[in-house]
């Protein structure tokens, strides 16, 4: 079938370049795409956030299926209008996707549906907010309620800090909730309206610094699987939160369809939700796809057409790690137009690929466009031999007007056994 892939960042590099390997793919076409992109897809510039504009492209090029890659068009209904128009589409409705567009939202259905979540309240206005965060202790998080790519958090640590959140965050809607004790992971589902079933799961490092310190980006890093995210809670996170999201949203006649990505906190009274996104993460969707077996491009088409259950995912026991070069100014204004090299020579490193992220074409020539420029991605049998070849690549590419993080994956580092020289 034909495909088409909607969205330009380091996830939709790493979506083109598995579903490029599929069986069943036979053209992909993405819209607007990257340099990355171009390798494996024709890359066609149109607005993804366009339903015009896409849903006559898909009807011009006979798409058997749309994978819709970013958030801003599912919240924007371009699903809506493409499926209105009898297309195949990976990805929820307007309606379901608000569990990403209100935080508020998600709080309201947990709170309706004995979903564990931290405590909170919904806000409309600083002043309001001001007066709600006399209800809550140190350290607290204030959220914005709509999309923010990844950054509309900050947990405060002072109660200075969480007023000066809420002074910049000025009027609008928001939400207060009380701090978690605990380890993040990611658990990213599969979801055809009624079933839902676990791909993988993912670590990721959201601070732009060493050790975790400074302002939340969209990510710096990542890792897959997660290994503290055992079987067993797993399993308690699909049946006490996953599950009964999915049952929610199908009961109020707005099914959800595509990956439900549960960002979750494993407290000591086991996982706790800390918010949803309805698609891949990015940068984990750069370390879960080079892990995917089988016809990737078949499975998505399953899940898009409520056949699931016929299908399941196909994991290999590798482990993958993707540590994310940026321009210099990430998270704040980035460095743009720095020149990109050596990027083969990356490559030559085994198990290694590098997506581009935010990069373009000046003549012949790589440069920087965005924040986060590259996803340098790493597959090995061991989490340890993972990290070692992704940092290998990462010093091979010369970027003088970039910067990453040397300790991605530092908690598990801790816990994994020792590299292996190759």
């Amino acid at each position: 079938m034909n495909i088409l892939l909607l969205g330009s960042g380091g996830r939709e590099d790493a979506l083109a370049w598995r579903l490029r390997q599929s069986p069943s793919c036979v053209e992909l076409i993405a819209a607007p795409g990257n340099p990355g992109i171009a390798r494996w897809a024709e890359c066609v510039a149109i607005d993804p956030c366009d339903p015009t504009a896409v849903t006559s492209l898909a009807k011009e090029r006979s798409i058997g299926l749309v994978v819709i890659g970013p958030e801003a068009p599912l919240v924007a209904g371009v699903g809506d209008a493409l499926r209105e128009a009898g297309f195949a589409v990976f990805g929820p409705n307007a309606a379901a996707a608000q569990l990403e567009g209100s935080k508020g939202f998600t709080k309201d259905l947990c709170a309706a549906n004995a979903i564990p979540t931290a405590g909170y309240v919904r806000i409309e206005t600083a002043a309001a907010a001001h007066d709600a965060l006399k209800q809550f202790g140190i350290p607290v998080v204030i959220k914005a309620d709509g999309l923010a790519a990844g950054k509309g958090v900050t947990v405060a640590m002072s109660r200075q800090e969480a007023e000066a959140a809420i002074d910049a965050a000025g009027d609008g809607p928001m939400v207060i909730e009380e701090f978690l004790e605990g380890e993040e992971a990611s658990l990213f589902a599969l979801v055809d309206g009624e079933t839902a079933v676990p791909l993988a799961s993912a670590q990721d490092h959201k601070r732009v610094g060493e050790g975790d310190t400074g302002p939340n980006t969209g990510g710096m890093g990542a890792y897959s699987p997660a290994p503290v995210l055992t079987t067993e809670l797993e399993q308690q996170a699909m049946d006490e939160i996953v599950r009964p999201t999915v049952r929610a949203l199908a009961e109020a006649g707005t099914p959800f369809s595509g990956v439900l990505y549960a960002g979750l906190m494993l407290t000591s009274e086991g996982p706790k939700l800390i918010e949803y996104n309805v698609r891949f993460g990015d940068p984990e969707c750069e370390a879960i796809m080079p892990r995917i077996e089988g016809d990737f491009a078949e499975l998505l088409y399953a899940v898009a057409t409520g056949r699931l259950g016929e299908q399941r995912p196909e994991l290999s026991d590798n482990h993958a790690m993707t540590v994310i070069v940026a321009a210099h100014g990430y998270p704040g204004t980035p460095k743009g137009g720095g020149l990109i090299r050596e990027i083969e020579a990356a490559e030559q490193v085994p198990g290694v690929t590098v997506f581009h992220a935010g990069t373009a074409r000046s003549g012949e020539t790589l440069v920087a466009k965005g924040g986060r420029v590259l996803a340098v991605t790493a597959v090995a049998d061991t989490f340890a031999n993972a990290r070692a070849r992704a940092y290998r690549a990462v010093d091979q590419i010369d970027f003088a007007d970039g910067f990453h993080r040397r300790d991605i994956g530092w908690r598990e580092l801790e816990r994994a056994e020792p590299a292996v020289s190759e």
